[in-house]
């Protein structure tokens, strides 16, 4: 095993004086909206545990982020337990029963472009429900219509809209999206532009959530929502069917467990490539001593960028459903073959992508739509959770007379081998669309504990393709460059994803004498043009208090008691 120690002086990286958003012994919530963290933080303060709190902010934000947060949608949940223990539920979409490997190509085998992102076959039969109502009642200890209450009265008398809500709505394309749907424009757009602190309410929403709240989680699959449903999917020529919606079922799995440098990763299984792929990143960064490492040098840029590149390969030659795939989870899991990756690094040129694993691929743009949400508790419970509708509003299709959208998942599975989806992630066999089947995943909910076995960080973030390497970034700028959690998480990022072959920078981020020397090994970059790379949402414990952090990149919020 090669170690490298690069000199340098870590002083000069000092990037804020703030530890964190918010400061607690009792409990923290950290998600992308104000009023979804103070449901949360209400639910604990009444005695509820964290997989309470987490229910009640998901729903919440069903109602405070409707161009993110969703019931139509799905998701991933990792659980630390006070004892130590650990699990994951996956409410991962999965595919129609009447879907088939070459429902987005036409008669010539060329995919029918937008198909698998803006029509009603585009959605997956949505999980987000049927995952907390398990959660809830699995783990929960408060009444399941105790922790809907605020989220009805948030839709029916509505919450004021913040910056980046409005940010969204007034988004030129986005209106144009949810115009072609009535059912979305009644709600979601106006003639004039939507401000800040507005008003917003949803009725029909408010009205869906009441009967969640009285019938329980499975009248979205059997009861009105339901038929509502497959009206709507139905008027959309979609394919999802009361069968498809009676069938879904959550699955609770053991998590990916890794050592890193001393401290115990626990992640998420397949269908998440998230905790896999994020294993191959840092086992493969354990050869590097970073205890004396300049911060953002063209060293640690070099060596993480080769580092994901190869990640991102096995990402794409192994995983999928593991109920349809045969995955090589402890080969990609071992050190040993984490070292052999490392190895084959050079300390002076970037490897070409091509070389590693080759491919025929059509580049797209990526998008970066997902919310996330970080919750510790009192008694050591930790909850971290990641849904998403794929993209913002999903497919743009609202459901009639129930106040939600629908997800465009389907884009995440290989549509066509070779053929990148919307974040710019190559297709491969493993991902391809069977009746049942998962969709491949890049949502990687994680908590980190310490040697002694108790929590350490609890992260996840939205992002798409970035949000893996993000996650990856937090935990080393935390424990290699043993930052506070404000810093790890505000610190800017960078992405590399095998192809396309770039290094993606957030703007600022690097010098211009790095920019010079990446070149100077062979590197290609590029800078992002959006707001940014990911919403980390995370905590960290330390001498046993609790500090959230919320990202500034869109704003979310972090709060504690």
């Amino acid at each position: 095993m090669r170690k490298l120690l690069i000199s340098i002086n870590l002083f000069c990286f000092i990037f804020a004086y703030i530890s964190s958003d918010a400061t607690g012994k009792n409990g923290v919530v950290v998600s992308s909206k104000i009023p979804a963290s103070q449901i949360g933080i209400d639910v604990l303060k009444k005695g509820g545990n964290a997989i309470d709190a987490a229910v009640a902010v998901a729903f919440a934000l069903s109602v405070t982020h409707p161009s993110a947060g969703n019931l139509g949608g799905g998701g991933f949940a990792v659980i630390r337990f006070s004892d130590g223990k650990s699990t994951t539920i996956d409410f991962r979409e999965v595919a129609p029963k009447a879907s088939s490997s070459t429902m987005f190509l036409d008669d010539k085998g060329n995919v029918i472009e937008g198909l698998s992102k803006f029509s009603g076959l585009s959605s997956g039969v949505p999980g987000t429900v049927s995952g907390l109502g398990y959660m809830h009642s699995k783990y929960g200890t408060l009444d399941w219509d105790e922790l809907i209450l605020p989220s009805i009265m948030l839709a029916r008398y509505g919450f004021n809209l913040d910056a980046h809500n409005v940010s969204i709505l007034n988004n030129f394309s986005l209106k144009n999206k949810l115009s072609n749907c009535n059912n979305s424009k009644k709600i979601f757009v106006k003639v004039e532009d939507f401000e800040v602190n507005e008003l917003f309410v949803q009725e029909d929403l408010s009205k869906t959530l009441q009967r969640l709240s009285i019938f329980g989680h499975e009248e979205f699959y059997n009861g009105i929502t339901a038929d509502n449903i497959l009206e709507t999917i139905k008027s959309n020529n979609g394919i999802i069917s009361h069968e498809d919606l009676r069938n879904y079922k959550p699955i609770e799995a053991s998590p990916i467990i890794f050592d890193y440098k001393g401290f115990n990763v626990i992640s998420m299984p397949p269908s998440s490539s998230g905790g896999l792929t994020l294993a191959l990143i840092l086992n493969q960064f354990e050869n590097l001593d970073l205890s004396s490492i300049l911060f953002h040098d063209a060293s640690h840029v070099h060596y993480l960028s080769e580092v994901e590149r190869r990640a991102y390969v096995d990402r794409h030659k192994y995983l999928g459903d593991m109920s349809f795939v045969n995955i090589p989870i402890d080969k990609l899991l071992s050190q040993n073959y984490a070292d052999s990756l490392f190895n084959s690094i050079s300390d002076s040129h970037a490897t070409n992508s091509s070389d590693l694993y080759s491919s025929d691929i059509v580049f797209d743009n990526e998008s970066t739509e997902t919310t996330h949400i970080s919750i510790i508790d009192s008694f050591g419970n930790c909850v971290s959770l990641t849904t998403t509708l794929n993209g913002w509003f999903g497919n743009g299709i609202t459901v009639k007379d129930s106040g939600f959208l629908l997800n465009n998942e389907m884009d995440d599975f290989s549509i066509k081998p070779g053929h990148p989806n919307m974040y710019g992630l190559i297709g491969s066999k493993a991902n391809n669309i069977q009746p049942g089947k998962r969709m491949l995943s890049s949502m990687t909910p994680t908590i980190v504990v310490n040697s002694n076995n108790e929590p350490y960080l609890v992260l996840g973030s939205p992002g798409g393709s970035t949000i893996i390497t993000t996650i990856a970034q937090i935990i080393i700028n935390s424990i290699d460059f043993e930052m506070e959690i404000k810093d790890a998480v505000e610190s800017k990022r960078f992405h590399h994803q095998w192809i396309p072959d770039l290094i993606q920078l957030e703007k600022h981020s690097i010098s211009s004498a790095v920019i010079n020397k990446l070149v100077n090994m062979n590197h290609n970059y590029i800078y992002r043009s959006d707001i940014g790379i990911g919403e980390a949402n995370c905590i960290m414990v330390k001498n046993n208090t609790f500090h959230g952090s919320s990202d500034s990149r869109r704003g979310s919020s972090a709060l504690a008691y």
